[in-house]
């Protein structure tokens, strides 16, 4: 899929990795929209409005008066809203789900002595190269970490989506992490669309072939990545869960937008809902 070059500003101004427009294309097949301040993707009779501003991801008003927008939109059967805050337009009882993304500073302090360890054990195991397609060993490394995991099935649909990412989207970087007899250990994907933030999308390990510190080498090597390119912070993602949270707290990360995640069907116009009744729908 080719994103418009009129959703190329989206990108470049990306905070969260949702804004970034071939990701979003890439993984999940869906059509950017411009809603306000604000960037959308429609699927069907169905919007995901990303609600953060890209002038400013805090700007709660701005995302406000997207929602407003974006709940105008003709055909709309369900919406979803992520962004810094809970939208008022959601109707109470609406379920959410909450987490906040983490990023860390660019350039980066140096690590903490235990991670400089940790970094010098795997250089000395590994060897880290810039890949440009991602091989039939990358997917078996990415169906490996699938294996032994109990996870959602959208999450598994945008991992083997990854392949189709790669290829459209020039903001992205894998590394790959291999050893001496060239085996892949490991590998992260990074994104660098964005002007002022870099994103860490991506990272899958072997555990069987993969020392203590491989995801911390990968991980520095992006972040050298983006010192080069001039950008000032790396989105690190979501919090996730206790391991994904202590690994991302290991490098220094703060917490650096909240997450809100909430949908629901909006309301059919009163003329609609007796047309309905009438007919017996």
């Amino acid at each position: 899929m080719i994103v418009p070059d009129r959703m190329a500003g989206v990108t470049a101004a990306a905070a969260v990795p949702e804004q970034v427009v071939p990701y979003v294309c890439a993984v999940a097949g869906s059509q950017p929209q411009r809603v306000g301040s604000c960037v959308g993707y429609a699927s069907g009779g169905e919007f995901v409005l990303v609600g953060y501003p890209l002038h400013d991801p805090r700007d709660t008003g701005a995302m406000i008066a997207a929602v407003d927008q974006a709940l105008k939109l003709p055909g709309l059967r369900r919406i979803t809203v992520i962004g810094p805050v809970r939208p008022p337009q959601a109707p109470e009882g609406s379920p959410a789900v909450e987490d906040g993304y983490m990023s860390v500073p660019v350039p980066h302090p140096p690590p903490v002595q235990k991670l400089r360890n940790l970094l010098r054990r795997a250089g000395r195991e590994l060897a880290i190269a810039r890949d440009g397609t991602c091989g039939g060993e990358h997917m078996a490394l990415i169906q490996h970490y699938l294996d032994g995991r109990h996870l959602a099935p959208g999450t598994r649909h945008i991992f083997r989506q990854l392949p189709r990412y790669l290829e459209t989207s020039p903001g992205t970087l894998m590394l790959s992490a291999r050893r001496s007899d060239g085996r892949l250990a490991a590998f992260s994907v990074g994104e660098f669309g964005s002007l002022h933030t870099a994103f860490y999308m991506f990272c899958f390990r072997h555990a069987g072939l993969a020392p203590p510190g491989s995801t911390d080498l990968l991980l520095a090597a992006l972040l050298a990545e983006a010192r080069e390119r001039g950008q000032t912070r790396m989105n690190l993602g979501l919090g996730v869960n206790a391991g994904v949270g202590f690994f991302k707290r290991k490098w220094g990360a703060a917490p650096f937008l909240p997450y809100v995640q909430v949908s629901w069907e909006p309301a059919a116009p009163k003329l609609f809902r007796r047309l309905r009744g009438f007919f017996g729908g």
